[in-house]
């Protein structure tokens, strides 16, 4: 496996807008891509061939040098096309024949890449697309967004996960490497798939082994082997160990859900007893009685057998090509499916805040109402489950974020009809360049499969011009309070140090609504306000309004300076908190009004509520 077949492909990020939209999200190639490429086919052009009784060229009768040679051409063009088999048209079998090898001879390079480079993180549907292609072009595209799905960090040149990948193929060829590729072996298989185990039990050597009790106790000789133990391993569980066996003792060991395999003594009569064998309560042969262990009985073998079924499970699982999580919802979001079944209503807000000049944060806020969720009860507790797929993608359909995520909600049952009154929110923070993008999320409730819910909207994400003063998105929050120094930045509804969890509306022209025994929490930031030469410090007023929304009455009005905020810097963070219960039930609107003195600018952002 060779490193130039990555830096092969480093190059076709200008070439991935071409085959974004066929191949989507999980690179599945479209109808239209199949033919192209091939004589006959879409986007395929033959040169033209001159007309029965066509005039020869112009110089032609020049260059011949006599009327004889100008007949001589003459019949050469009269000559039927079914005479030449080069021109002979191909019937339609001989063109999906052609059609079929052509796509089938993948250069060395290209079939490098997806039977060593990939082949153990790949889907069987991304294969399929793969092998589906018709030109390098659209390979190279292809491959490009494979990389891209996959990339951590949409935003940054530097894939981290295909340097970590290469990097795992070049420590398995280094270090598991046994008359073949150590890519090739089970520990290298693993490695690729999953990294380094949080711990490694190895014997190298084999030899003298005192079995635990769970395998049957008492000391036998065995193979070399190791057990790698994960700690988590999504999409298979906690504390998984995986056994590998070096049953040659050439230094292949293969991955095996038989934990007698290691036992050197299997097969020796009297040899490697167990504690119960030993004790003369039972015997040897029983082991050979069928299953896929030979472990034998011992203090702790009772309902082993029960397990063996896990163990085949978890190989599957283990070998098996990381799992596109959700795929239900993915299909939904990406083919913008009608749904047939009952709706899973939720509500979507969306935010701006400025991260630097490049980058903006996104908040995404999800809102649920607690009784459009199917709660399952067992043993006195209720939950329900809900699985959020999101997908954001440029104007021209190329992937830029995904995200997915599972909430879930548990009560105990006595309290459920309390929560069934409340609304659940999630939040997903994403940092974008300035630009037009769509948002697709789709949700479904787990416990009642067919119930699912899509959504579908295009954002504008702004452009934070450095001489221009600007604010980010005004947020109306039902909690805001300061977090500690340590989680700053990190976790849901945290924005720089300051928790915010916004209200969401059913749609932008509908207010929050708010109860008079809530306080109002709002939170903006404000961009580019003049610096002093001379003093290096701001001067702005900041200005706070709630007015009523059918009589515009001024209802509270106050006011601060900038420096009392921060006073040497180009931006500031306004958060106030306002109690409600002075206000009579109906419709307000807040306002937060900037006025800066040096640079002669203004800005103000506002936003309706509702007090119940």
């Amino acid at each position: 496996m060779k490193q130039t077949v990555r830096r092969t492909f480093r190059g076709a990020a200008s070439k991935a807008s071409v085959f974004a939209v066929g191949v989507g999200l999980l690179g599945f190639a479209p109808a239209w891509l199949l033919g192209s490429g091939m004589p006959g086919g879409a986007g395929w052009q033959e040169p033209a061939t001159p007309a029965v009784g066509a005039s020869a060229p112009a110089g032609a009768a020049a260059d011949a040098g006599s009327d004889s040679a100008q007949d001589a051409s003459r019949k050469k063009l009269d000559k039927p096309d079914d005479a030449d088999p080069l021109k002979r048209p191909l019937s339609d079998k001989q063109r999906f024949s052609r059609q079929k090898q052509l796509k089938q001879e993948l250069s060395t390079t290209y079939k490098t890449w997806l039977n060593e480079d990939v082949v153990w993180i790949i889907s069987d549907e991304e294969k399929k697309a793969f092998k589906n292609l018709s030109n390098d072009e659209e390979r190279d595209a292809f491959i490009e967004q494979f990389w891209l799905r996959r990339n951590p960090d949409p935003d940054s040149q530097d894939n981290e996960f295909r340097e970590e990948h290469y990097r795992r193929i070049a420590y398995a060829n280094e270090h598991f490497a046994a008359g073949k590729p150590g890519w090739k072996t089970d520990r290298g298989h693993i490695y690729i798939s999953f990294g380094k185990p949080d711990s490694i039990d190895s014997h190298p050597s084999g030899g003298s082994y005192e079995r635990p009790m769970e395998e049957g106790g008492g000391e036998t000789s065995t193979f070399p082997f190791e057990v790698w133990h994960y700690r988590y391993l999504e999409g298979i569980g906690d504390n998984i160990d995986l056994e590998f066996v070096d049953t040659c003792q050439c230094g292949d060991y293969h991955f095996t859900i038989d934990r007698s395999e290691k036992d050197a003594l299997l097969r020796v009569p009297g040899g490697g007893e167990t504690l119960y064998e030993q004790m003369g309560m039972a015997k040897k042969a029983d082991r050979f009685k069928g299953g896929i262990e030979n472990l034998g009985n011992g203090p702790l073998s009772a309902g082993q057998e029960g397990k063996e079924f896990d163990r085949i499970e978890l190989a599957a699982k283990i070998f098996a090509p990381p799992p596109v999580k959700f795929k239900d919802l993915e299909s939904f979001i990406s083919d913008h499916k009608l749904l047939t079944g009952p709706i899973f209503p939720f509500d979507v807000r969306t935010d701006f805040v400025r991260v630097t000049e490049d980058t903006v944060l996104v908040p995404i806020t999800l809102q649920i109402k607690n009784k459009d969720v199917t709660f399952s009860t067992k043993d006195g507790v209720s939950k329900g489950v809900v699985n959020i797929l999101g997908k954001v993608s440029t104007i021209t359909h190329k992937p830029v974020q995904t995200f997915e995520d599972t909430v879930e909600i548990t009560e105990p049952s006595e309290l459920l009809s309390q929560t069934l009154e409340k609304q659940s929110v999630y939040w997903k923070a994403l940092p974008l360049r300035p630009g037009a993008y769509r948002v697709d999320i789709g949700i479904k409730d787990v416990n009642n499969p067919d119930h699912v819910g899509i959504y579908a909207q295009s954002i504008n994400v702004p452009k934070y011009d450095d001489e221009k003063l600007a604010t980010s998105s005004l947020i109306l929050a039902d909690s805001m309070y300061a977090v500690p120094s340590q989680t700053i930045g990190t976790g849901s509804f945290i924005i720089g140090n300051m928790y915010v969890r916004p209200r969401v509306s059913p749609n932008p022209a509908t207010p929050v609504k708010f109860t008079r025994s809530q306080k109002l929490n709002f939170w903006m930031q404000v961009y580019n306000l003049g610096i002093d030469d001379k003093t290096k410090s701001n001067a702005a007023t900041v200005t706070y309004e709630i007015r009523d929304s059918a009589s515009d009455k001024l209802l509270l009005e106050t006011h601060e300076e900038s420096k009392d905020l921060s006073a040497h810097s180009d931006q500031l963070t306004m958060e106030r908190s306002v109690a409600l219960a002075g206000l009579q039930p109906g419709k307000y609107k807040v306002t937060i009004r900037v006025n800066d003195e040096i640079s002669k600018q203004e800005i103000a952002q506002s936003a309706p509520f509702v007090v119940e």
